[in-house]
């Protein structure tokens, strides 16, 4: 894995996006299950799950949500603050970021993505674009991505969602 941290920490924080992403199908909601949480040195800083249907807006992805909700409580709310907060920040998401998401998490500066299952339709960091090898002026070299975490309780949870019917079509 990685030196910031082991192996067992990583599954840990994947388990912990894995039940924020449940709580969309134990609830019935007509989400796409997706869960994401953000960790900074060891402490969750954010945490979200889609709520593109409930809010009818197409960029309320769980790491849009999140990072608006890191954004809110952050103090000072300078450019400087925000990139060091989002450098020494890693992402835990169920299914590979979209290429919107993608974008946004290199233009936050976050330093790792650890993502679960691929998008196949529309991933953003190697499965159909790869935005985080981009540069950004908070993240000159663009992110490091691992793909993989849990992957198969991931797709579960997506399977079980698809099952039940998308009631609102592809969001």
């Amino acid at each position: 894995m990685s030196a910031e941290g082991s192996e067992e920490s990583h599954i840990q924080y994947m388990r912990e996006a894995l039940s924020v992403a449940e709580t969309s199908i134990s609830r019935e909601e007509v989400e796409v299950p997706i869960g994401c949480v953000f960790v900074r040195n060891g402490i969750i800083i954010g945490r979200a799950h889609n709520l593109v249907s409930e809010t009818l807006n197409a960029t309320r992805h769980a790491e849009l949500v999140a990072i608006d909700a890191i954004l809110e409580n952050l103090q000072p709310k300078d450019e400087e603050t925000v990139k060091k907060i989002f450098n020494e920040t890693d992402l835990y998401v169920t299914c590979e970021p979209c290429i919107m998401c993608a974008s946004a998490l290199l233009h936050i500066g976050i330093r790792k993505v650890y993502f679960g299952c691929s998008n196949d339709r529309f991933g953003g960091c190697g499965t159909t674009i790869s935005v985080h090898q981009e540069k950004s002026k908070n993240c000159p070299e663009g992110y490091e991505v691992v793909s993989g975490i849990l992957k198969d309780e991931a797709v579960s949870i997506m399977k079980r969602f698809y099952a039940i019917g998308n009631k609102n079509g592809d969001t």
